[in-house]
């Protein structure tokens, strides 16, 4: 199993994939499987998003306590940059 922060990380990365890219449903499917990894593996509960300048805040419930993670917009959106730069080498096979 992989750390939280790790989860966390890889979650996230492919959310923001996701939610830019309604259509792609690899995106899509990955991102479900790594929410249901997330909760059941660590079980958390009560997953927020906020982005502001510099960070993405991802706040979530475990064990009854509220925590926060960080995680620099950069690293984040590495992926979806990375998409949007060379996209016919991300093209949706539907």
């Amino acid at each position: 199993m992989s750390s939280l922060q790790d989860s966390l990380y890889n979650w996230l990365s492919i959310k923001v994939v996701a939610d830019a890219r309604p259509d792609d449903t690899a995106a899509i499917d990955t991102f479900m499987l790594f929410d249901e990894l997330l909760k059941e593996n660590h079980a958390l509960t009560d997953l927020t998003i906020h982005k502001d300048d510099g960070m993405y805040l991802v706040r979530y419930q475990i064990d009854g306590e509220s925590k926060t993670s960080r995680f620099p917009v950069e690293l984040i959106d590495s992926m979806i940059d990375q998409i949007q730069a060379e996209p016919e080498k991300y093209k949706n096979f539907q």
